[in-house]
Formats: structure tokens, C-alpha cells, sequence
């Protein structure tokens, strides 16, 4: 009978540890005594038929070549087995992202070369690619928030996943409550507070699709920010954050009011006279002012104010009126004195 031949083994790699379970295709493989991976005997072996051996690789490194010995020899065929040793995650870009999942991941470390399976928290990753032995670009799946353990799994063995560098923090999607106030001028500068859910980590505030001129992250619950310049109207303002962008909370720009005629634009020092205030944009009034006095008023239309002039002194006094935008420049109304007796 001839010695036996080794046509192959599957798979032809397995981690420097050893404990891989390889499948040796060949001939002649009956009454086997010896299955050595370079000069080391295989952990175990079992012959399956003359043609198949199934064997445990021991500790190695490098590539060694796979023999089997029977009592007609040992084969002489180069089949080689390479030990490659466990990656090693060192880096991840970005750290956090959405629940829903799809933010795009490189993950660096050493070994990774024919990684066969990335992971975040147990789940496997929508899709990856090997860009080099130090790099993977993965795409995250969905998963519960918090932090995901990440690992790599090459025919080396899986990766380090109790690194601190090799965690995935899923971030919960940001919601807004209100909008405080919920108007404000055209010209932008005012500043709102927001609230709502989630809201730490927050990257970006726009109001209309336009950038806050700035904003700060008070809490989880609350931001302030103050509004850019808008066109009048009604707009959407949103928060984005590494777990996405929120839902949609309301703002009112408004032009800033303006006074075009106080009719009369006279009275007496006591209170009591009432006066129609003319203008634009007066629809949104909250105050109405005779100098530093405030006025009883009642808005009639978004060009009409009536007010109760207050009591003051004799001469000129400045009315202005202010609005959910501001305070406009004022109209002169005249206190005449009382004729004497």
C-alpha cells in the first residue's frame, strides 16, 4: 500500500492558540496514526473514511504543513495551515450614533485581514468592509440604547470586546416639547429656550432649515438658543443629535410692528382718553406703552390698537407698542393742561 497523500484541509487558517477543527481530504488515510500540524501532533483527530480526517490544530504560529502518518508513511504533499493571530480593536469613528442604526463605523485595530463577522451588542452589522489588516468600515444595525460592545471575528480568533475603545454608544432620537417664547422677530437675536427629550450631545439647532446663531445644551431636557434672521411666518425648529434629528416644534417669525398715526394724539394728564393706534403688523400686542406707563389696550385688527391713556404729566410722551417681535419706534402724544378756573 502507498503512503497517504494530503489533497487539502478546510479551512486552511485558524488562530495561534490553536483548537480549530479542520476537515484533511487525501488518500489513504486508514488506520492513521499521526496527524502533525509542522512538527506538532493535532490536539485530536478522528478518521472519518480513507479519504477524510477530521483534526484539532494545536498551538503554532506562522504557516506549518499539515501531514498525516500511517503505517505506510507520511505524506509528503506542501498543504500548508497558517496561524494568524487574534485582531485587536484599538479605535472607532464616530463613537455614538441613532438606535435605528445606519451610521457608518471604521473601526481600527491590527488582524483583521478575512474578518468574517463584526458585531455591536451580539448583533451583526448591517454590512462591512475589510479595507486593510488595520481597518474595517462597518454599518451599524439597529439596537437598543446604550452602550454596544463591538467586536471583530477573523479565522484568528474575535477581538478584545471589554476595551473600553471597543464600545458603540447608541443614542436615543431627540424630541421636542416647546419652544419658549414661540415668536420673535424677523432680524433673529432672540433667545429661546427648548425642551424636551434626549437632547444631550446635541450637534445642531435649526429654525427653518437655518442654523441657531448659536446654542448651548443645558441639560438632557433643555437648550437655549438664540434664533437667526427668517423671513416672516411660521417655521419648523429641530435638534439634531448623534441619535437623529427631533421632531418638529413651532416658531412664529413676525416683522417688528410699526405706529403710523395716535388718533387723538392729545389729551388731558388724567387717564381715561381712549386712542387709536394705527399701524402694521400689531396683530401679536402685548403691551402698549406712555413712556415707561403701561396702557390698557385691545387690538382690533393687525392695524389697529385701541388703548386708555394712562396718567402723566403735562407735555410730549413717546408710545410705543410691543409685539411677539419687538418694540416699535415711538408715536408723540401730547398731555395738555387742564384750562384753570
Amino acid at each position: 500500500m502507498a503512503a497517504p497523500v494530503v489533497a487539502s484541509v478546510s479551512p486552511s487558517q485558524g488562530p495561534a492558540p490553536g483548537g480549530t477543527t479542520v476537515t484533511v481530504t487525501g488518500t489513504g488515510f486508514t488506520g492513521a496514526t499521526t496527524v502533525r500540524f509542522g512538527a506538532k501532533p493535532a490536539t485530536s483527530f478522528t478518521v472519518d473514511s480513507s479519504t477524510q480526517i477530521t483534526a484539532v490544530s494545536p498551538s503554532g504560529a506562522g504557516s506549518v504543513n499539515l501531514t498525516v502518518t500511517t503505517s505506510q508513511g507520511t505524506s509528503i504533499q506542501q498543504v500548508p495551515f497558517t496561524y494568524v493571530t487574534s485582531p485587536s480593536l484599538t479605535h472607532l469613528t464616530p463613537t455614538q450614533g441613532p438606535v435605528s442604526g445606519g451610521t457608518t463605523v471604521t473601526l481600527t485595530g491590527t488582524g483583521f485581514t478575512g474578518a468574517t463577522t463584526v458585531t455591536l451588542g451580539g448583533v451583526p452589522a448591517t454590512s462591512f468592509t475589510v479595507n486593510s489588516a488595520t481597518q474595517i468600515t462597518a454599518v451599524t444595525p439597529p439596537h437598543t440604547g446604550g452602550a454596544a460592545a463591538v467586536t471583530v471575528t477573523t479565522p484568528g480568533g474575535t477581538s478584545n470586546p471589554d476595551s473600553p475603545s471597543a464600545y458603540f454608544f447608541y443614542a436615543a432620537s431627540p424630541s421636542l416639547a416647546t419652544v419658549t417664547p414661540a415668536s420673535g422677530s424677523t432680524a433673529g437675536g432672540a433667545t429661546v429656550a427648548l425642551t424636551g427629550n434626549d437632547l444631550l450631545g446635541a450637534t445642531a439647532v435649526s429654525f427653518g432649515g437655518v442654523a441657531a446663531t448659536s446654542f448651548t445644551v443645558n441639560s438632557a431636557s433643555q437648550i437655549t438658543a438664540v434664533t437667526p434672521p427668517h423671513a416672516t411666518g411660521a417655521v419648523a425648529v429641530t435638534v439634531t443629535t448623534p441619535g437623529g434629528t427631533s421632531n418638529p416644534a413651532g416658531y412664529v417669525y413676525l416683522t417688528l410692528p410699526t405706529l403710523l398715526s395716535l388718533v387723538p394724539d392729545q389729551g388731558p394728564a388724567h387717564a381715561g382718553t381712549v386712542v387709536t393706534v394705527t399701524g402694521t403688523d400689531l396683530t401679536t400686542t402685548t403691551e402698549v406703552r406712555f413712556g415707561s406707563t403701561p396702557a390698557a389696550f385691545t387690538v382690533v385688527s393687525p392695524t389697529q390698537v385701541t388703548v386708555v391713556a394712562p396718567v402723566g404729566a403735562d407735555g410730549p410722551v413717546g408710545v410705543t407698542i410691543t409685539t411677539g417681535a419687538g418694540t416699535s419706534s415711538p408715536l408723540t402724544y401730547t398731555r395738555i393742561p387742564s384750562p384753570g378756573i
